[in-house]
């Protein structure tokens, strides 16, 4: 979304809070976290929100001076909308906008009138799950009430599961932007137009838009669009993909991502996108010494970082305390970033003399590998359900330095098949190096593999008893 010369952008978080981050950018290329929309008990139910579900697809918007995010709380409260004087924060409470579906959408007309454009979906009863295709409804944002009758608008171009619809005015028609075929490998962008937001509309001729489908492009599963005016007038759709490595490109570490591709309007009034292709990067990393309150990049699952965060104990570290809990629980003590890269190694000095604790990667609560340390003991942990590998080392008591990291797996025949290696160890005091003491396949922590869909998140946790942390360091890089 744009403001004057200012561009925002938020992303759905699942089970993790705080949730709907909103990030800020004058490029549309660098993007800085300004906040988040969902800091508060109550303003979400994700505390509750089984795996892959909580917050889904969000819509940011701008009208009269005050920020809109109308999203879905698939965990509690339905379709939800917050809004902000400033897109930092504080956001407010929520609205609840009674409606069965998905992805929604805000739009206004000249005479002011709130349009929600939304993926029906049947969330309860024998047919859960069922797609209806577009459907919208007017609305009072100040009470959630919905005004007038239901209607069903588009259901795309024949593509399975038409949704994330986004409704824009430009030229003289309103425009409605949809994904279809799933949001795996058959994702694809279509367009419809017509007179008035609430239709009829009429599909563009050369749909799908964009689609990475039967491609060996980088970017795979790209779908789920929104649309936005950029610096000099240049047109951009924001949109999911992944990032799949191995020989064939099957497994996503990262979950899906969010990116960004050119797009134009054709002399005949119809949108033309580019397929999204991959910038060089270079490789960066960051430290974090952790003897302050946390960020707004810090999550937890099913709870907030703040809610388990402790500076007090001992000044320059981090104190989380367990409760018997480990990282298959439904709420660990874990403070978490997102891994943003294919290839990357995270480490922290952990003092677990009088706790257990350590350095994880998280899919779910069923898909985790980790790195633990108590008291002269490191272990190394990989868990996928129905089976657990581990190994061990003793080392001297007191602290020590854990390292958690991914590499690209060793080409065999054509090349290798997994999306990387995940190795866990521990720095030794003798002479500085890391001892790796596990390396497991990356794949079962991956979209393809897992249940979930979300990516990975890395970060710091805490079984039993307390566990102190200082100087988590992370480096990482696209190779």
């Amino acid at each position: 979304m744009r403001v004057g010369d200012d561009f925002y952008l938020a992303t759905s978080t699942f089970e993790y809070l705080p949730g709907i981050p909103i990030y800020h950018s004058t490029d549309m290329e660098n993007w800085t976290q300004i906040g988040n929309v969902a800091t508060r008990d109550g303003q979400l139910g994700v505390p509750d929100a089984p795996t892959n579900l909580g917050v889904w697809a969000p819509t940011i918007r701008h009208r009269d001076g005050v920020f809109y995010v109308i999203v879905t709380d698939t965990a509690g409260r339905g379709t939800c909308v917050f809004t902000a004087s400033d897109p930092a924060g504080p956001w407010s409470d929520g609205v609840v906008i009674d409606l069965e579906g998905i992805d929604p959408d805000l739009a206004w007309d000249d005479a002011g009138t709130a349009y929600v454009t939304y993926s029906g979906l049947v969330l309860s009863g024998p047919d859960i799950g069922a797609h209806r295709g577009i459907e919208q409804v007017t609305v009072d944002l100040d009470t959630g009430a919905v005004l007038g009758a239901k209607r069903s608008l588009w259901s795309g171009d024949g593509g399975m599961f038409p949704e994330a619809p986004h409704l824009y005015r430009h030229g003289g028609f309103w425009y409605l932007l949809v994904a279809e075929g799933g949001t795996e490998r058959g994702h694809s962008v279509s367009i419809a137009r017509g007179g008035a937001p609430d239709g009829p509309f009429t599909s563009c001729p050369s749909n799908p838009l964009v689609t990475a489908r039967g491609t060996a492009r980088p970017v795979q599963c790209t779908g789920h669009g929104d649309l936005v005016e950029g610096p000099d007038g240049r047109w951009v759709v924001v949109l999911l993909g992944t990032r799949p490595r191995g020989m064939v490109r099957s497994f996503s570490a990262l979950g899906r991502e969010t990116f960004a591709t050119p797009a134009r309007w054709t002399s005949d009034g119809w949108l033309e996108i580019d397929p999204v292709e991959l910038s060089p990067r270079a490789a960066f990393g960051w430290e974090a010494p952790l003897d302050a309150a946390p960020g707004p990049e810090w999550i937890g699952v099913r709870r907030r970082p703040d809610q388990v965060w402790d500076n007090s104990p001992r000044p320059g570290w981090l104190t989380l305390r367990g409760q018997d809990e480990g990282m298959g629980a439904l709420r660990p003590v874990f403070v978490g970033r997102r891994q943003q890269h294919q290839t990357c190694e995270a480490r922290v000095v952990v003092d677990a003399a009088v706790g257990v604790g350590g350095l994880a990667v998280r899919y779910d609560e069923g898909l985790h590998y980790e790195v633990e340390a108590s008291d002269g003991v490191v272990t190394a942990r990989a868990v996928i359900p129905g089976f657990t590998r581990e190994a061990s080392a003793r080392v001297p008591s007191g602290a020590v330095e854990l390292v958690l990291g991914s590499r690209v797996p060793p080409a065999e025949g054509l090349g290798h098949v997994s999306s990387d290696l995940v190795y866990l160890g521990y720095v030794s005091p003798d002479d500085g190096q890391p001892r790796v003491l596990l390396e497991v396949d990356g794949r079962y922590l991956s979209n393809e593999t897992a249940g979930s869909f979300t990516g990975r998140v890395f970060g710091l946790y805490t079984v039993s008893g307390r566990v102190d942390f200082q100087r988590l360091k992370y480096t990482g890089s696209n190779q």
